[in-house]
């Protein structure tokens, strides 16, 4: 017992020390899964390299292997109340990966709080959940209808220090992207073609291509 204990320790000391990496990390919580526990231990460290190795290391996880953390679900649901805005974002990827195997409708219960973080002030808050929001909406296609609502808001988010109008175009690009992944699962078609068509004279040249793309696909 105690010996399973200090080797639970020294992985993440390894972590912090960089004696192995986060692939190497991941390889060895692949082959012993209990060893999640300790990992949300991890993300609470005081230790920089640790914290966000941890962090990472779950969001790998969660994508190859979502059956294994959805256990811990109210953990990254709580992460989303944290501090440190990078684990925030790997919860919202955490988060967006356990909605495959979401049985008890647990993302069903916080939809309104994770799409509030559109509001968010820092552009890679919001382009996180926008990002975040295809792979919820092919897991979870009943909901594509709230998540194309809430997505055609991004028109109208409020430029802030950390979200300038140049970011706002990164944002939309972004929703095009999201939208393209699960259209044929959108009943307000109108009104995403619409969207894209607001884009096509971008200023931003990868957002007025991706507008080009969606309109020749989809329209």
């Amino acid at each position: 017992m105690f010996g399973g204990l200090r080797v639970e320790t020294d992985l993440l000391k390894k972590l912090g020390s960089k004696e192995i990496t986060k692939t190497q990390l991941v390889k060895i919580v692949e082959s012993d899964f209990d060893l999640i526990p300790k990992l949300l231990e991890g993300i609470s460290s005081s230790d920089a390299r640790v914290r966000y190795g941890c962090g990472k290391v779950l969001m790998d996880l969660s994508e190859r292997h979502p059956e294994k953390l959805y256990p811990y679900m109210d953990s990254f649901i709580e992460l989303l109340n944290g501090k440190h805005r990078i684990l925030v974002w790997n919860a919202m990827a955490i988060i967006a990966n356990l909605t495959r195997v979401d049985e008890d409708s647990e993302f069903d219960a916080i939809f309104d709080k994770y799409y509030s973080y559109l509001n968010n002030e820092y552009m890679v808050t919001v382009a996180n959940v926008v990002v975040n929001s295809a792979k919820i909406a092919l897991a979870k296609p009943y909901l594509a209808q709230r998540i194309t609502a809430q997505l055609l808001k991004v028109q109208d988010l409020k430029v802030t220090p950390h979200l300038t109008e140049e970011c706002k175009l990164v944002i939309a690009e972004h929703a095009i992207k999201a939208f393209d992944s699960f259209f044929n699962r959108i009943e307000a078609k109108e009104q995403v073609v619409a969207f894209a068509q607001e884009h096509l004279n971008s200023s931003r040249a990868s957002l007025r291509e991706e507008a080009q793309i969606f309109l020749k696909k989809w329209q």
